[in-house]
């Protein structure tokens, strides 16, 4: 049986990679340790969207591992040598990295240098998949020109039909202490893979 590791699993994004994969068939294992309670109160527990899970799919297994916990990830992903990993957690918010600029920084960057290393120890031939973010872009998409359409606005230039290119520029832009955080997370990723051959990539995802 095929094994996945997803961390953020007990979050919106992660639980959805969870459900998924353990319904295709792979021996899912989730690594969370609900820091959504720590950042922001009873409100962010996660720990429902834990059980519904544990109770609904018999190949996942949950792992109470901080990401920020660099022995511990390598331990895990050591023993559970995993065919491809999906890291989703994340903090999430503005405000929050404003308030509290190390911790956000420990979880989005650190955290994900963390499982980086232990990938390319333990299984650097796993797929790498890192959920990003579009503010890794900062506010240079608002210099693009838009067309105001019946319901929505869109890019005026054709180049941006599809959406902003992974080859944009960052630079000259402000990013929040979050962007910024996200940006160092998506540079060791995409260094990773240059530079070891680790097959990664960085997927943006974000509102309109």
């Amino acid at each position: 049986m095929r094994k996945l590791l997803v961390t953020g699993s007990s979050g919106l994004i992660g639980s959805e990679v969870v459900t998924f994969f353990s319904s295709d068939g792979w021996e899912v294992n989730g690594v969370d340790n609900n820091m959504r309670r720590n950042f922001f109160g009873p409100q962010g527990d996660t720990s429902w969207n834990r059980n519904r899970l544990q109770e609904q799919f018999r190949t996942f297994r949950h792992h109470e591992v901080d990401i920020r916990d660099r022995s511990g990830v390598l331990d895990i992903v050591t023993e559970i040598r995993p065919d491809a990993i999906v890291h989703t957690a994340a903090q999430p918010s503005h405000d929050l990295a404003a308030l509290r600029p190390f911790d956000d920084f420990d979880v989005n960057a650190v955290g994900t240098l963390n499982l980086l290393e232990a990938a390319r120890r333990a299984c650097p031939e796993a797929p790498f998949v890192h959920m990003s973010t579009n503010k890794v872009y900062g506010d240079a998409p608002n210099r693009l020109n838009l067309v105001e359409k019946e319901t929505r606005w869109e890019y005026a230039d054709p180049e941006y039909a599809n959406g902003i290119k992974e080859s944009f520029s960052i630079d000259n832009s402000m990013h929040s202490l979050f962007g910024a955080s996200k940006v160092a997370a998506d540079v060791l990723v995409q260094e990773y893979g240059r530079y070891f051959q680790i097959p990664t990539c960085c997927l943006c995802a974000g509102v309109a």
